[in-house]
């Protein structure tokens, strides 16, 4: 028997209902997450890329000061995307931007949670080390660049000559102390 989604969708959560206490509010979403997943599963049955959604939410709603918001399945509360769209939804951030028409100026973070990593940085002195490094990575590649300069031949000194040894005289000579 070919049943289609929306009946598939109707008999999970009826059944889930019957054992599990839902308000009105718990049983609309329920219905909502369990016809997507089923969507999503039907599309990776037939080899149609499982993520091509339309967002659930706005862009400027899903970047918010203090969180961030899934536009693929509504998740919110997040302070970074990257994490949740690998383990969720198998997702690379270049291809949710790309998805989404995300400009790559836009941070996948939320604002307060990007702003607080900076000021930690700067108090730590991360940026004068980075600069640091960079100039001595710099100055690395141009000595590799860069043949080195022929040394000009040195001209020969003038062989060192001895200087005569100092002969004792009758003057350096200690005299003989008198008996007294």
């Amino acid at each position: 028997m070919a049943s289609t989604i929306l009946e598939l969708t109707a008999s999970i959560v009826s059944s889930h209902a019957s054992v599990t206490e839902m308000t009105g509010e718990e049983l609309l979403l329920e219905l909502q997450k369990v016809h997507a997943a089923l969507q999503k599963l039907e599309g990776v049955a037939e080899g149609a890329p499982a993520e091509e959604t339309k967002p659930t939410i706005t862009l400027k709603k899903a970047f918010q000061a203090d969180q961030v918001v899934c536009m693929i399945c509504g998740k919110g509360g997040m302070k970074t995307l990257t994490r949740h769209l690998a383990q969720v939804h198998n997702m690379k951030p270049g291809a949710y931007r790309k998805q989404f028409g995300i400009p790559s100026g836009q941070s996948l973070t939320a604002k307060n949670f990007s702003e607080a990593r900076r000021k930690m940085a700067q108090e730590r002195g991360l940026a004068d080390n980075l600069a640091k490094a960079r100039e001595v990575r710099a100055a690395k590649l141009k000595a590799k660049q860069s043949p080195p300069a022929k040394a000009a031949p040195k001209a020969k000194a003038a062989p060192k000559t001895k200087a005569p040894k100092a002969t004792k005289t009758a003057k350096t000579k200690a005299a003989p102390k008198a008996k007294a």
